[in-house]
């Protein structure tokens, strides 16, 4: 433990001294100053300490599993090591769990608004991980459903005076019906002819949304929509923005629960199986048809509830915000995070979406540092940042009895 910590210091300093001309020195040639942003030498020292650290506990974690299984050491059991993961585990989320609990309360209200952005791209991303990371089928109009559940909320206030919670079951079920309908056709369908139609589905929906004036009010959108109601209490900015990133969180959580269980559930095994073999998935007697539709609709039922709060966060939207670089900035959240991987997607949301946003002190080299991290990921971790990991199913009877005969 005190090695790493000496070598993950180390590495501190040494970036610290790499980075000092580009992030401390700032000439400021409008005043003829030099800047001195020491601050920014402290951000640098604390996040390569931390990624250090836990890089090399990791690496510290896998070494000592594979010990376990090649050379049987005694020490160290798998089920010390499975008890020892599930326990720093649930201490993680159980942390995590409280200082979002707390965050509306220690930073200000435009961090909140930044972190309910991040949240809403978790939502987004646990719902494309479905019919992406699990099932295997490609998806590149995922943010059409998006617009579905969004336009549900905003032309259900506009016209009939209904609230969010009265909106956000039904921004779901159009999103998942839209899902199936997008699904049928595209049965058998595979690689990138099913990109090419999943495309042209979020096209279509952008296309007749910006066209379509009586219905959808055309490239004009629709504003003053209702912001989410708490029995009828007067809200200011902060307060609502409060109130939000409290649902979000929840949603969140929800989402997290309701996908742990769909990827250990029967469906679930299905979806990996047809993400792995096709053909032998149908072989083995499981109905194609049904599991493609399962995913394509649960996968856009998430995609449509996050719309309806998404309407209610920002009390106006338009055509423009629902654009293929949308689907193309969730479907990257899925593949660096690790397909099929929940904490993955979450950490790929949490870098994709604050990442450029907290770099925009170094607005001159943000997207370059930004577009070096991604280069450098896809490179050293192609699997994403957090790999799914297969669940394994082994039956030592027979080895047992062959071992005692």
């Amino acid at each position: 433990m005190l090695k790493e910590f000496r070598q993950s210091l180390l590495v501190s300093i040494w970036f610290v001294f790499l980075t000092f001309p580009l992030m401390v020195v700032r000439v400021n040639t409008t005043e003829s100053i030099v800047e001195w942003r020491w601050m920014s030498l402290v951000w640098v020292a604390v996040a390569s300490f931390f990624l250090s650290y836990l890089w090399r506990y990791m690496l510290a974690r896998q070494q000592a599993k594979k010990k376990v299984e090649e050379e049987g050491v005694q020490q160290l059991s798998k089920a010390q090591l499975l008890l020892e993961d599930m326990t720093f585990r649930y201490k993680a989320m159980g942390v995590l769990l409280a200082f979002s609990l707390v965050f509306p309360w220690i930073f200000d209200t435009y961090q909140s608004t930044i972190m309910i952005s991040a949240l809403i791209y978790v939502v987004l991303g646990l719902g494309l991980n479905i019919s992406v990371g699990l099932a295997g089928l490609l998806d590149l109009g995922y943010v059409a459903f998006f617009a579905v559940g969004a336009y549900s909320y905003a032309l259900i206030n506009h016209h009939f005076d209904f609230g969010f919670w009265a909106c956000l079951p039904v921004g779901g079920v159009l999103g998942c019906l839209f899902g199936v309908i997008l699904g049928f056709p595209i049965l058998r369908l595979r690689g990138d002819y099913l990109a090419i139609v999943t495309l042209g589905f979020g096209m279509i929906i952008k296309v007749v949304l910006e066209n379509w004036n009586e219905f959808s009010f055309g490239p004009s959108g629709i504003a003053n929509i209702d912001r989410p109601g708490l029995f009828g209490i007067d809200m200011n900015i902060d307060g609502s923005t409060t109130y939000i990133y409290y649902i979000m969180v929840a949603m969140v959580v929800f989402t997290i629960l309701i996908t742990m269980r769909l990827r250990n559930s029967r469906i679930g095994r299905a979806w990996i199986a047809l993400r792995e073999d096709e053909i032998a998935c149908v072989a083995m007697g499981i109905d194609m048809a049904r599991t493609k539709l399962s995913a394509y609709a649960l996968g856009a039922f998430w995609a449509g509830m996050v719309g309806v709060l998404f309407a209610a966060k920002t009390t106006f939207i338009n055509p423009a915000s629902f654009t293929f670089m949308e689907s193309a900035i969730i479907l990257s959240i899925v593949v660096l995070g690790g397909m099929g991987s929940i904490l993955g997607v979450i950490l790929g949301a949490f870098i994709l979406i604050l990442l450029p946003e907290y770099l925009r002190a170094f607005s001159e080299y943000r997207m370059l540092a930004f577009g070096a991290a991604m280069v450098l990921m896809m490179i050293f971790r192609p699997q994403g940042i957090i790999s799914n990991i297969r669940q394994k199913y082994e039956y030592k009877g027979l080895k047992e009895e062959a071992d005692n005969g």
